[in-house]
């Protein structure tokens, strides 16, 4: 058997993975740091756009390298995607260039890559987070501003042509079963490798809370759609206080919360009162309009949270439907939260929830997965 601490890879991050606190860099962070605490050689590659270098990554990584993402209007011109265009760098190539470790490419983002003939005889893995083209489709469907409106149309429209690229690639690591179905169709290797994590124990609370939580990035199109159905729809003349939790929320969003009595927004919060109002809420509940990738979100709430009740498009591909109460139907929510909100959560359901993710969500095994497709 190889020493794993002879076992080199270069992982190429769309962002910079730390702080690990956004859907997409979770699993880039949590990937990298479980293949280093197995003694292998990480190279992380991040291009920067807002995030700070992060001393942290140093004190795990073999190497960290930092490259500037150029975000020039001039590639929204180029017949290339723009996320793709913008992370094209030959100071990358050259680092690539160095050595002939297998290549790691976090995103179709990172697959310019894949152009680059100096590469072509590389071991060149990528990680598909999501149906890109179908996931920008949805944001031009949600977005209301137009300039955004056309830039996703137009970007998706561009990521359906590229996306043949990943012809080109040894290995597609899918994040979902509905993404592995869709890839594995077009391409020859596909594996499905569940999303990385930071969680190992569920910490739900028994008992009741007094209160449904909803927590997302409140900028995005897609959650401010998710709150306002669930304000004027489930919530309006509810004895259920909601909780709406998450990152810079619209005017709009601050005004049609203040109409509800037994509504309350937080902003911006911390880590830790994140954390706290999901152990405390009686339910989470996640509802979107978007079938994309694995929101880890809802990992998160199914290791720390009671109740979840979620959508199916949620739930899309991540095999977690037996632990979530599903409910598709807006009319059928209040009724669903109604009665949960007279259960319990039992022990029983706590032993049960490990049980169910320990089978799929297990780094430890993943990790033993993916190092045997990288050597």
């Amino acid at each position: 058997m190889q020493n794993m601490s002879e076992i080199h890879i270069h992982i190429v991050s769309f962002d910079v993975p730390y702080p690990a606190n956004y859907g997409g860099v979770i699993d880039v962070y949590y990937k990298a740091k479980a293949l280093a605490e197995k003694g292998i050689k990480v190279h992380l590659h991040c291009f920067e756009y807002g995030r700070k270098n992060a001393p942290e990554l140093k004190k795990t990584f073999h190497e960290v390298h930092y490259y500037k993402r150029d975000i020039s209007k001039k590639h929204l011109f180029k017949s290339r995607p723009f996320i793709i265009e913008t992370r094209i760098s030959e100071h990358l190539v050259n680092n690539l260039l160095k050595d002939d470790y297998p290549i790691l490419m976090e995103g179709l983002h990172t697959t310019g890559l894949l152009l680059e003939k100096r590469l072509k005889h590389r071991k060149r893995i990528v990680r598909t987070h999501n149906i890109e083209h179908e996931y920008y489709s949805n944001l031009s469907r949600a977005e209301t501003d137009l300039f955004k409106k056309y830039y996703f149309f137009n970007e998706a429209v561009k990521l359906k042509k590229y996306e043949k690229i990943l012809s080109k690639a040894d290995l597609l690591l899918a994040i979902s079963r509905t993404d592995y179905d869709y890839f594995s169709k077009k391409y020859k290797r596909v594996v499905y490798l569940p999303a990385f994590h930071p969680h190992t124990v569920v910490r739900s609370k028994t008992g009741r809370g007094k209160y449904v939580l909803y927590h997302g990035n409140l900028s995005v199109p897609e959650n401010i759609n998710a709150v306002t159905t669930l304000l004027n729809q489930v919530f309006i003349n509810s004895q259920i206080p909601i909780k709406i939790a998450g990152l810079n929320p619209p005017r709009s969003l601050l005004r049609l919360v203040a109409t509800n009595p037994l509504a309350e927004i937080i902003t911006n919060p911390s880590d830790d009162l994140l954390n706290d109002l999901i152990k405390n809420a009686h339910v989470n509940i996640f509802f979107t309009n978007q079938a994309t990738g694995l929101k880890l979100k809802l990992l998160n709430a199914l290791y720390n949270g009671r109740f979840v009740l979620a959508n199916d498009k949620i739930l899309n591909g991540s095999n977690l439907d037996k632990l979530c109460e599903l409910t598709n139907r807006i009319s059928e929510m209040k009724t669903h939260l109604e009665s949960l909100m007279k259960r319990e959560f039992t022990a029983t359901m706590k032993i049960e929830r490990q049980i169910h993710l320990q089978t799929i969500y297990t780094n430890g095994d993943n990790v033993e997965k993916l190092i045997g497709l990288i050597v």
